[in-house]
């Protein structure tokens, strides 16, 4: 039986918390497959795990995505076999490592025009940019997006994926530098929410009305300009909180700012049916494959870099994806 290289946390804490230690992987059960891994992504949600925000039992196996080869599968497992290419972004953690044994529904086939390092950057983000678009709330031609943290990696390929579909998406961004990297990418205006309220140029951008849909992964921070930025009858969706948890909320504020709507999806509601799953996957890979979309990976760092990495992503240094080699 063969060992892996596999990151753990025994306690809840900062990046300091990352061991690596060698743990074996054994052959896949009913359902499940094994998977040595080539790239291995990196997402905010993997610091709310860290930290405790998102609890988990100890100890942890830390990660969400990751791409990589097919090297065994168990029974019942139709849609992948040995040797395949293939990616996922799923429960439950465990992606920071050299090889799993893990269940197969939301792993998908990776195409060959997509690298192992696309694959691990882009699952669970790009996936999330599918969700967002296509199956939260209804998005034309022509619709003002408003989208927070339009530099990092949901953000440019939200931004992307905004102009391939004649939606205009303004992004917010920390630095002026971020603001010209979404515009660059698609963003049809860039706000640079340090030095203006957001809220306030969104309404002048809009002519006053405000824009039909806010997808917010900042929280706290921004929770109440966002719904400020709403035209009415308006949908927030809140599927992040990177600033902080967001307060208890008075659901009369909706009614009074226009009778808003607000949802909190999590992509793993998304694509806990196979189905499901396997489809948005196809989604992001059109877009990808059809050079609409390109997945931007701007930090690289060695598995046993992990801690630096995730001190990079909690600092804001980092743009686009970032990933850990393997």
């Amino acid at each position: 039986m063969s060992t892996a290289k596999t990151v753990i946390i025994e306690a809840f804490g900062g990046p300091e918390a990352l061991r690596i230690v060698d743990r074996e992987v054994g052959e896949p059960g009913p359902g499940q497959i094994r998977i040595r891994h080539k790239a291995v992504g990196l997402n905010y949600i993997d610091v709310y795990q860290r930290t405790g925000l998102y609890p988990n039992a100890l100890p942890l196996t830390m990660g969400m995505e990751a791409a990589g080869i097919v090297e065994a599968v168990g029974e019942g497992v139709t849609h992948l076999k040995p040797g395949d290419r293939a990616a996922y972004a799923a429960a439950p953690p465990g992606s920071y490592c050299e090889a799993r044994v893990m269940p197969a529904a939301q792993v998908v086939p990776l195409p060959d025009a997509i690298s192992f390092e696309e694959g691990a950057a882009m699952m669970l983000k790009g996936m999330t940019v599918v969700y967002l678009f296509r199956r939260t709330v209804p998005i034309k031609r022509g619709d003002w997006v408003l989208f927070h943290a339009a530099a990092g990696g949901v953000g440019l390929t939200a931004c992307q994926w905004a102009r391939s579909e004649g939606i205009n998406l303004i992004g917010t961004a920390g630095s002026d530098e971020k603001c010209a990297l979404a515009l660059d990418y698609g963003a049809t205006h860039a706000i640079n929410y340090r030095r203006e309220d957001f809220a306030q140029r969104v309404r002048e951008i809009t002519g006053g009305r405000g824009v039909d849909v806010v997808m917010d992964s900042v929280g706290k921070d921004t929770f109440e300009g966002s719904l400020n930025s709403l035209r009415p009858l308006g949908m927030m969706i809140s599927f992040g909180q990177s600033s902080g948890k967001i307060p208890p909320v008075d659901l009369g504020l909706l009614g009074a700012k226009g009778s808003l709507a607000i949802t909190r999806p999590s992509l793993f509601t998304h694509i806990a049916r196979h189905e499901d799953c396997q489809q948005i996957a196809r989604d992001l890979f059109d877009k990808v494959t059809s050079g609409a979309v390109k997945i931007v990976i701007d930090q690289r760092f060695p598995l046993d870099q992990v801690a630096e990495a995730h001190r990079a992503l909690e600092a804001r240094k980092t743009t686009g994806a970032t990933i850990l080699t393997v």
